[in-house]
């Protein structure tokens, strides 16, 4: 008898043994994985002290507001699909206020190599066409090179310099940019973009630049949240020739856009969405250049230093030197923040 109980006790001793054991492995069991949401919304605003596009202010070195809002959709984990809006508050010769961007394109991602190609559009509502005249060949009213006859607003130029400008300066470009990131801490990039007609000018843009970004190691600022990195671009802006708008007596048919080379670097500091970011920036245009390009609505000042076959009027701009920005920016996804 004593046997019989001896065994039914182990027996009921390993299979409580072996159901704990089932048990132990079940509570461990990973859960599976979340669904795949292939849809997410970036989006974001900024104020900057000045707004500075390619070494040159938009904004007359005047504060400057910017908000986006970008629909993506993620193929795969490797490849993106985006649209985006956003707009920036800008000062522009022809008193247009507002720069509208619509812009899309493909992000795919092959290991450290992120590429992105698209189309970006800037558009500049509400602007007033200003034709001096001034000159033999410099633009015809009523013609198709800018302002239409009986429609848009016509002056014998900008009031303080006679420099001209066209109602309407909106275009477009194709762009293509790759970003290398090499680890943790360091990243290179090259960006490449491309307008048959930059800035409504008449004239082609080719615009190619290098980036170099040093993100700060974690256990410096991990404690408190904060980020730092520094970062700088150096690029070359290419342009063509414009049209007879923006003729000069050397040049009826349209002066050859100065070309130039920019550059900024700066120093950034991040917490959690915030960024805020202190930047120089500069380019190798003189100032007299800077006017035939820009048609700066507050360049006052003529010198002979500055007079040339594009600049007969000798006027000089301070739209295309050095500069610092500050800037505080904030940028949220709709799958990582709003969660």
């Amino acid at each position: 008898m004593k046997k019989m109980v001896l065994l039914a006790t182990a027996l009921a001793l390993l299979s409580s043994s072996a159901l704990a054991a089932d048990m132990r492995v079940k509570a461990i069991k990973a859960p599976p994985p979340p669904a795949f949401d292939p849809w997410d919304i970036a989006f974001g605003s900024a104020i900057m002290s000045d707004y500075v596009f390619r070494g040159v202010t938009q904004s007359n070195h005047k504060p400057s507001v910017a908000a986006y809002f970008e629909p993506r959709y993620n193929v795969t984990k490797d490849l993106q699909l985006y649209i985006g809006l956003a707009g920036e508050s800008i000062s522009f010769p022809n008193r247009a206020a507002a720069e509208i961007d619509i812009y899309g394109g493909i992000r795919p991602t092959f290991g450290m190599f992120a590429f992105d190609f698209g189309v970006w559009g800037y558009l500049y509502p509400g602007g007033t066409c200003y034709n001096a005249n001034a000159f033999p060949g410099s633009g015809i009213p009523g013609s198709s090179l800018g302002c239409v006859a009986n429609a848009d607003p016509i002056t014998l130029g900008l009031p303080i310099n006679g420099n001209f400008a066209k109602k309407n300066a909106s275009f477009y470009e194709g762009y293509a940019k790759v970003n290398v990131t090499l680890n943790d801490m360091f990243q290179i990039g090259a960006n490449e973009y491309y307008s048959p007609n930059f800035l409504n000018l008449g004239a082609w843009g080719n615009y190619a630049s290098v980036t170099g970004k040093f993100i700060a190691p974690g256990p410096w600022f991990g404690a408190t949240g904060i980020g730092m990195y520094v970062s700088g671009e150096f690029g070359r802006q290419w342009l063509g020739t414009s049209d007879a708008f923006y003729g000069t007596p050397v040049f009826p048919n349209g002066i050859p856009e100065p070309s130039y080379n920019t550059w900024n670097v700066g120093i950034g500091f991040t917490y959690k969405v915030f960024t805020l970011d202190f930047r120089y920036s500069d380019t190798n245009l003189s100032k007299g250049q800077c006017n035939a390009f820009t048609s700066d609505f507050t360049a006052t000042t003529a010198t002979a230093g500055s007079v040339s076959a594009i600049n007969p009027g000798g006027f000089e701009s301070g739209w295309c030197g050095a500069t610092g920005i500050v800037k505080l920016s904030a940028d949220l996804t709709a799958m990582t923040n709003l969660k």
